[in-house]
């Protein structure tokens, strides 16, 4: 799907065609869709390339274009076997437009969409570009947080369990920070030569928000492998936080069949169908019963004293 847009006046609106100054946003594009741009003179690799999951961010130019791949983060739900993802943004800067294309919809590209970016500009290209890398690090940081929320809440439903579904979940989301950790890395390798090459050097604001997008972004990354340390020491941890509570399951059940065993040994002795002592005494059955719930009550004091229940 291909849309224009254009700030005016009335804030970010939507154009039929291209103009000058315009932002042309394109998301999992058809066939017809990729020779369309093919043809407006973008070279097709700056198509394909951020329709390929796995590609890196970087910096190309050829034919006095600019072609910027980055990699933003994506939301896929609590149920996904990677909750926070990854995927790749391409961005292609010409002298009259500015062009963006990914495989599908992302959190960042909906913040310009809808308009909510501040002092957003189409026709300011490089700021354009500096406000979404740095829109990018600031989604980075919030997922993050948005992480460690979860953590916690697996954390406290991990204290007393006896199952892997929490400890699968924490692995969820282990999964989840090395695909940003990585993202993050190749994102500040990109930015590090941006701010090299005096790629934004023209306008001082411009240089100044670049070296916010990468402090955001170091910042970011220090975040993730602080995460990373505590979750993969956390699993370690309640790996064996679970196996202790099944000890302690199986313990307790051993316990209690040992206890109730005691009434059980009485009833098989005295239900054989021989000759057995005070068979014919009228108080037997009561007597009997007493003596081994007793013993039974002993046994179980016996357990729990030596905390063995």
């Amino acid at each position: 799907m291909i849309t224009i847009h254009k700030t005016t006046d009335q804030g970010l609106e939507t154009l039929p065609e291209v103009t000058r100054g315009s932002w042309i946003n394109v998301v999992d594009p058809t066939v017809e869709e990729i020779r369309e741009l093919t043809d407006m003179g973008i070279p097709p690799e700056f198509i394909t390339s951020p329709l390929d999951t796995d590609e890196r961010a970087r910096v190309e130019r050829e034919d006095g274009e600019v072609f910027i791949l980055l990699r933003v983060p994506v939301y896929q739900g609590p149920t996904s076997d990677v909750p926070y993802t990854t995927m790749p943004l391409g961005i292609v800067l010409d002298s009259q437009w500015i062009l963006t294309i990914s495989r599908r919809p992302s959190e960042v590209m909906r913040e310009f969409t809808s308009g909510r970016v501040r002092g957003l500009s189409t026709a300011k290209r490089n700021r354009f570009i500096l406000q979404l890398l740095h829109q990018t690090a600031t989604k980075y940081l919030s997922y993050l947080r948005e992480i460690n929320r979860a953590v916690d809440t697996l954390e406290d439903q991990l204290q007393l369990s006896t199952r892997n579904k929490e400890l699968l979940g924490l692995l969820r989301y282990q999964k989840s920070l090395v695909y940003f950790t990585e993202a993050l890395k190749a994102n500040e390798l990109m930015m590090e030569r941006l701010h090299r090459g005096q790629f934004f050097a023209t306008y001082p604001d411009d240089e100044d928000l670049l070296e916010d997008a990468l402090t955001e972004n170091q910042q970011a990354i220090e975040m993730t492998n602080i995460a990373t340390n505590i979750l993969s020491s956390t699993m370690d941890a309640f790996a064996s936080i679970i196996s202790n509570n099944l000890n302690m399951v199986m313990r307790f059940l051993a316990a209690a069949t040992i206890i109730l065993m005691v009434p059980n040994l009485a009833s098989s002795l005295w239900g054989m169908n021989v000759q057995v002592p005070m068979a014919n005494w009228p108080w037997a059955f009561p007597l009997i019963t007493g003596a081994s719930v007793l013993v039974a009550l002993v046994v179980a004091a016996v357990f729990i004293r030596r905390d063995w229940m």
